[in-house]
C-alpha cells in the first residue's frame, strides 16, 4: 500500500496589505495619470461640441431681419491679450514645478510665483469682460435687445464661466503646493495646463466669429 506525503506547513501568514506610507505608494502606483488626462480631453470634446451648437445657432438666426451690427468694446481685445499672456504664465509654471521634479532647488518658488501670477491675469480677463458687458448696457446694448446682442452676451458669458473653472483649477494647484509636504503629480498640473490653453484657443474662435458675424 502506498502513502501519500504532503509538504511540510511553514506556518508562514499570508503577507499582509501594505500599511502606512507603504500603502499610500501601492495606491498611488496604481492610480494612473492617463485617466485623468482623458478626463479633460473628454471635459474639452464635450465644451467644443456645446460651442459648435451655439456657433450654428449663430449662423441659422442671422438670416433674421432684426440682425444689427454691434460695435465691440475695444477693451474686448485688451482682455485676449490678458488672457494669451496667461497661457506663457501659466507654461512658465508648469516647467518649473518638472524642475521639482528633478529636485531643482528654488523651483517650487519660481512655480508659486508664476502660478500667481496666471490667477491675477486671470481674474483679469474676467473682471474686464465685465466691464466690457457694462460698456454694452451704457451703449443700450442689453442681453435681449436684439439676436445678435444676446449671442454676445451668451458666448461671451459661457466662456468667462468655464475660466472660472479654470480658475478653480488653479487655486487648487496653489493650495495644494502650499503645503509643507508637496505630493502633487505633474500630471495634475499639465492637465489643468491643457484645460487653460484651450480657454485661450477657444477665446480666440469666439473673438473671431463676434468680430465677423456679430
Amino acid at each position: 500500500m502506498s502513502i501519500t506525503t504532503f509538504p511540510p506547513v511553514t506556518g508562514q501568514a499570508p503577507p499582509l496589505p501594505p500599511q502606512g506610507s507603504a500603502a499610500k505608494a501601492a495606491e498611488t502606483k496604481l492610480r494612473s495619470p492617463s485617466a485623468s488626462t482623458s478626463g479633460i480631453w473628454i471635459g474639452i470634446f464635450a465644451i467644443t461640441m456645446s460651442f459648435a451648437a451655439f456657433t450654428s445657432a449663430l449662423f441659422v438666426r442671422q438670416g433674421s431681419g432684426d440682425w444689427i451690427h454691434v460695435v465691440l468694446p475695444r477693451l474686448l481685445y485688451v482682455n485676449t491679450a490678458v488672457l494669451l499672456v496667461s497661457s506663457i504664465t501659466l507654461e512658465m509654471a508648469r516647467r518649473a514645478y518638472g524642475n521639482i521634479q528633478e529636485r531643482e532647488a528654488g523651483s517650487l518658488r519660481t512655480t508659486l510665483l508664476w502660478l500667481g501670477v496666471t490667477l491675477a491675469f486671470g481674474f483679469a480677463f474676467v473682471a474686464g469682460q465685465y466691464m466690457v458687458w457694462k460698456q454694452l448696457a451704457a451703449q443700450g446694448i442689453y442681453l435681449a435687445t436684439s439676436s445678435n446682442s444676446s449671442f454676445l452676451y451668451v458666448l461671451t458669458g459661457v466662456h468667462a464661466v468655464h475660466v472660472l473653472g479654470g480658475i478653480t483649477g488653479l487655486l487648487r494647484l496653489l493650495v495644494r503646493m502650499t503645503r509643507k509636504q508637496v505630493t502633487l503629480r505633474m500630471s495634475s498640473v499639465a492637465n489643468t495646463a491643457i484645460y487653460w490653453h484651450f480657454m485661450g484657443v477657444l477665446w480666440l474662435y469666439l473673438l473671431l466669429v463676434i468680430t465677423v458675424r456679430l
